[in-house]
């Protein structure tokens, strides 16, 4: 629609990106707290390893960003392909 009415599919793109990669952060930043918390009661589970590991909890956050941008970037990309006129057609 924002197409139709005149925005450029980088402006478009970057919409998408910006609101999908603000709840991606959001998302990381409670996973992290609840994680944090979570791992004190699995601490006793646990041998030779701290329940708050770093690069652990590093390696997940940078995974799970890379995942979430790529599920970001990928559709938005697509909906700035198609011809504005067509998606104002489509029922």
């Amino acid at each position: 629609m924002r197409l139709a009415l005149g925005a450029e599919p980088r402006q478009v793109l970057g919409m998408v990106l910006r609101q999908g990669l603000t709840l991606v952060a959001m998302g990381l930043a409670i996973g992290f707290v609840g994680a944090h918390v979570l791992a004190g009661l699995m601490s006793r589970l646990l041998f030779e390893v701290r329940a708050t590991d770093p690069p652990t909890f590093l390696a997940m956050s940078v995974v799970l960003a890379a995942v979430a941008t790529a599920a970001c970037f990928l559709p938005a990309r697509r909906v700035t392909s198609v011809d504005p006129m067509v998606a104002l057609r489509s029922p």
